[in-house]
C-alpha cells in the first residue's frame, strides 16, 4: 500500500493498523513472510484499473455493489474540507475541540434561526428549513437534525410525525414496553439503522443475523429484491407478537425509506459533533471561521462570495486583497471592537502562488516604496501586475489622487528592468498628470472588474446599483420580504445563487435569490418549471412573481412562484453603460 501510494496521506502506523484490522478478516486474505498483502493476486488481475482525473491515482471500473458480490474488501476513506477548516480556527485560537464550551446557548439561538451558512451538514436549503422547526437545544438535537433531513426518513413518512410529537401534538408510540428503550430517543420512530436492528429482534423475534441483513437489504433492496422476503418475515412475526396490521405497514413504509438512505446513529453522532464545533466558531469567532472555510475551499454550497456577505452580515469588516497586506490564504484578526478579515492573494483569479510567495517574502524584507518597486522585488510578470492592478490590489501604493485601481494599470503597462528603475520613478508625476485628465471610472465598472478578477466586490451589491436606477420596478427586496403578510403577492428579483431540485421533492425547484439586503427563497412548482424552464435555468438574474408564504412558527417565508422572468439583460446594460461613460 504505501509504495503504491495508495494509502496518500496515512501515516505509516496508521498505515500498519488499517492492515491489521483488515486482516482479521481472513477469508479473501493471506499473510506471508516478510510484510501483508490484500489479495492473493495483483489487484490488476481482478478488475479493471484506469487513471484518475487527480494526478497520481486510480480508480476501479466496477460498481461497489459487483465488489460486495464478488467478495472483495472495500474501505472508504473520505475527506472532509470542514476539517481542514475547524482546525485553521483552533489553531489559531491555541485551543483544542475538547476546549469548545458545551451546550452554548448563542450557538442553539443562531441554528434556532437558520443562520447556519458555512455551518458543516446543515447549511442546505432543506436543512436551513428544518432548523426553525426542530429549534435543536442540545447535542443529541443535531444529531437528529442531520440524519432526518435525508431521503429515506423523508421518503419513510418519519419527518412529520418526529415533529408532531416533539412538538406536543403527538403522542409518542411505544406498542410493546419492551421497545421503548429502543425508540424513546427518537420519540417512537426508527430513525437509525441501529434500532432497526434492535427493533427487529425485540417486535420480530429476528436472530442477530436476520436483523443484521435486513440492515445490509435496506440499502439494496431495490438492486437485489430481499427486503420483500425480510418485509414478510417481519409482519407474520410482529402480527403474531400482537401488533397491529395499521403500525406494521407504516413501519414497513419508514423501513423502505432506509433504502434511500437511513443513517446510523454513531455516523450521525460524529456528523453532530463538527456541526457544533463548525457553529460555535461562527457565532464567537465569525472573522477567524470565513477565512478558514475560504481558505479550505472549494467545498459546501456556497461561493467565497456568498461567504463573505454573511461574514460582513455578522459585523466582521472585510479588508480588501492588497500587495502591502494580503498573504496567500486569506487571515483574520478578532480585533478588540470589530473583528477584521484581509482577503488573500489566492482569490485573484489567475495569480499563482509562487508569484504570491515571491511578494510575500519581498514585502518581509522591507515595505514597498510603490508599484515599480513591488513588480521588481517580487519579480512580478506582466501577467501578474496586470492581475493585480485588475484586483486593485495595488490601491496603496498608487495613491488616492485619482482612480488606484486605473492608475495601477497604466504603472505596470511597460515592462519593469532594475536599471529603468529611477527613470519610472521620474515619470511618475508625469502619469499622474496624465491619469488626471482621464474620466474616473465609475462605480459600476469598478463592480464588474472586481467580479471579474476576483469572483466578488466588497463595494455596493449590483441589486442595489439597479435598485437605485429604477430598473428592478416594483420588486421586493429580501428585507421587504420579510415585512410582507402570509398570502400576500409580489415580484422579488435577485442574483441567482443556487437552484436545487431533490429527488425528494416531487420534481419541485428550489432557488435561491440574492439580493444587497439578503435572500429569497423562491419555490418553483413542476408545472411553473417545465412552462418557463429557459427562464429558470439560465437566468442570472431572475425576477419572480408570486405569492408569499410564512410559517408563523418558524418565520421562514418562501414565495411560491408563477411568473419568471430573465433580467440578465441588467448585467449587460450595466457594461454598456459603462463602456460608452469611457
Amino acid at each position: 500500500l504505501a509504495d503504491r501510494r495508495v494509502a496518500d496521506g496515512l501515516k505509516l502506523r496508521q498505515l500498519k493498523y488499517l492492515v491489521s484490522e483488515i486482516l482479521r478478516f481472513p477469508r479473501h486474505l493471506s499473510q506471508h513472510v516478510g510484510g501483508f498483502v490484500i489479495a492473493r493476486e495483483k489487484l490488476t488481475d481482478l478488475v479493471p484499473v484506469e487513471n484518475a482525473a487527480m494526478d497520481e491515482r486510480t480508480v476501479i471500473q466496477w460498481d461497489k455493489e459487483d465488489l460486495e458480490t464478488l467478495g472483495l474488501m472495500k474501505v472508504d476513506i473520505l475527506s472532509l474540507g470542514m476539517l481542514s477548516a475547524i482546525r485553521r480556527c483552533l489553531q489559531q485560537l491555541n485551543i483544542t475541540l475538547a476546549d469548545i464550551p458545551r451546550d452554548d446557548p448563542a450557538t442553539y439561538q443562531m441554528l434556532q434561526k437558520a443562520d447556519s451558512i458555512g455551518v458543516f451538514q446543515v447549511e442546505s436549503r432543506a436543512q436551513m428549513n428544518m432548523l426553525p422547526r426542530l429549534k435543536p437545544r442540545n447535542y443529541y438535537d443535531l444529531v437528529i437534525q442531520v440524519s432526518i433531513v435525508r431521503p429515506g426518513p423523508i421518503h419513510g413518512d418519519m419527518v412529520h410525525p418526529y415533529l408532531r410529537r416533539r412538538n406536543g401534538e403527538e403522542e409518542p408510540d411505544y406498542p410493546m414496553d419492551a421497545l421503548r428503550p429502543i425508540l424513546e430517543r427518537t420519540l417512537g420512530i426508527p430513525l437509525f439503522q441501529e434500532q432497526v436492528i434492535a427493533f427487529a429482534m425485540v417486535a420480530a423475534d429476528f436472530t442477530a443475523a436476520e436483523a443484521d441483513l435486513l440492515r445490509r437489504s435496506m440499502a439494496s433492496w431495490r438492486k437485489k429484491g430481499h427486503m420483500q422476503k425480510l418485509q414478510q418475515r417481519l409482519e407474520i412475526n410482529m402480527l403474531n407478537n400482537g401488533f397491529s396490521l395499521d403500525y406494521i405497514q407504516r413501519l414497513q413504509r419508514q423501513l423502505l425509506g432506509f433504502g434511500e438512505y437511513g443513517f446510523p446513529e454513531s455516523h450521525a453522532a460524529s456528523f453532530a459533533l463538527l456541526v457544533y464545533a463548525s457553529a460555535w466558531l461562527k457565532c464567537h469567532h465569525p472573522a477567524l471561521f470565513c477565512a478558514a472555510i475560504l481558505n479550505s475551499q472549494p467545498m459546501g454550497f456556497y461561493s467565497p462570495a456568498q461567504l463573505i456577505n454573511d461574514a460582513r452580515a455578522h459585523g466582521v469588516n472585510v479588508l480588501p486583497v492588497s500587495v502591502e497586506h494580503s498573504d496567500w490564504l486569506h487571515h483574520a484578526d478578532p480585533g478588540d471592537q470589530q473583528p477584521h478579515l484581509r482577503l488573500g492573494l489566492r482569490l485573484i483569479h489567475g495569480f499563482s502562488e509562487d508569484s504570491a510567495e515571491r511578494l510575500v517574502t519581498a514585502r518581509q524584507q522591507r515595505p514597498f516604496a510603490d508599484i515599480q518597486d513591488c513588480r521588481l522585488r517580487a519579480e512580478l510578470s506582466q501577467k501578474d501586475g496586470n492581475l493585480l492592478a485588475s484586483a486593485n490590489a495595488f490601491s496603496g501604493l498608487a495613491g488616492n489622487r485619482y482612480n488606484s485601481r486605473y492608475q495601477s494599470r497604466w504603472s505596470v503597462s511597460e515592462p519593469v528592468q532594475a536599471d529603468l528603475l529611477a527613470d519610472a520613478m521620474t515619470d511618475h508625476q508625469w502619469q499622474a498628470d496624465s491619469l488626471a485628465a482621464l474620466n474616473t471610472p465609475d462605480e459600476t465598472e469598478d463592480m464588474l472588474e472586481d467580479y471579474q478578477t476576483l469572483g466578488l466586490t466588497l463595494g455596493r451589491h449590483p441589486m442595489a446599483i439597479l435598485r437605485e436606477q429604477g430598473m428592478l420596478g416594483n420588486s421586493l427586496s429580501a428585507a421587504e420580504l420579510l415585512q410582507r403578510q402570509h398570502n400576500d403577492e409580489g415580484f422579488v428579483c435577485g442574483l441567482v445563487t443556487c437552484r436545487q431540485r431533490p429527488g425528494t421533492a416531487a420534481g419541485v425547484t428550489f432557488v435561491t435569490l440574492e439580493d444587497e439586503s439578503g435572500c429569497v427563497n423562491l419555490v418553483v412548482w413542476l408545472s411553473t418549471a417545465e412552462r418557463q424552464l429557459k427562464a429558470l435555468t439560465q437566468s442570472r438574474i431572475l425576477q419572480a412573481y408570486g405569492r408569499i408564504e410564512k410559517d408563523s412558527a418558524s418565520g421562514i417565508t418562501h414565495v411560491i412562484a408563477y411568473r419568471l422572468a430573465d433580467m440578465s439583460s441588467l448585467l449587460d446594460n450595466l457594461k454598456t453603460t459603462s463602456h460608452n461613460y469611457h
